[in-house]
């Protein structure tokens, strides 16, 4: 009779068990939250998501859509800066995307054309040529996920959600500013990776395509 389980010790099966553990968390994680591109009728899930402190210090994620910093930022952050945020939502202009927990929102991933973040061009370490070809290079620029849900992969699965969109809109060309790890080789804190990890877009397979300081890489990859 042929045997139907194997003589080899059940320690040979270890390497295979923790790979189906490491799967089964993998698809756990994706199944657990959905995405949605921005649109008017998604302010409110926003709104909630940012919450009092338009998501850190009263951005509403306007830092890169304003001109320039300085005066101009230390008075539009806050109520203004919310102002304009509903604005692109009631004008349909807003891109980006919302991801869920069920009916909750809980993360941000900010995307556009770059033209429509003014800012990275006053920024010597993102400044480039070929960002002046607007309409074929688009940028994801800002993570914001709420803090019960950090350190769960959520903001790798946001951008692979964000790749996923900017596709289907037929875009050629995105870029990043993510960040890296500090020069000793150690994760910085959340307040400071906003931008994303660098970690997240090496995987997707963003390639360096400028550095002029180790704590601003500029990434891009065709899509």
């Amino acid at each position: 009779m042929r045997k139907l389980i194997s003589d080899a010790p059940i320690q040979a099966y270890a390497p295979f068990c923790d790979c189906l553990v490491i799967l089964a968390n993998v698809f756990f994680i994706m199944a657990k939250f959905s995405f949605k591109e921005a649109g008017p009728n998604l302010w409110e899930d926003f709104e909630l998501l940012f919450g009092k402190n338009g998501a850190c210090g009263g951005c509403w994620c306007q830092y890169y859509r304003l001109p320039q910093g300085g005066k101009l930022w230390q008075t539009t952050k806050g109520a203004k800066a919310k102002k304009l945020m509903k604005g692109l939502f009631d004008r349909n202009e807003i891109t980006g995307l919302l991801a869920f927990d069920g009916d909750h929102p809980v993360g941000w991933c900010s995307y556009g054309p770059r033209s429509a973040f003014p800012r990275l061009d006053r920024m010597k370490a993102y400044q480039r040529d070929d960002a002046l070809d607007s309409d074929r290079l688009w940028c994801i620029n800002c993570f914001f996920i709420v803090r019960e849900y950090r350190n769960q992969g959520l903001a790798r699965l946001m951008l692979k959600a964000a790749l996923k969109f900017l596709k289907k809109r037929k875009i050629e060309l995105v870029e990043a500013y993510p960040t890296p790890l500090s020069l000793d080789g150690k994760k910085q804190p959340a307040a400071f990776t906003w931008t994303g990890p660098m970690k997240i877009f090496e995987e997707e397979g963003f390639e360096l395509v400028q550095r002029l300081s180790h704590s601003r890489p500029l990434m891009q990859k065709e899509l």
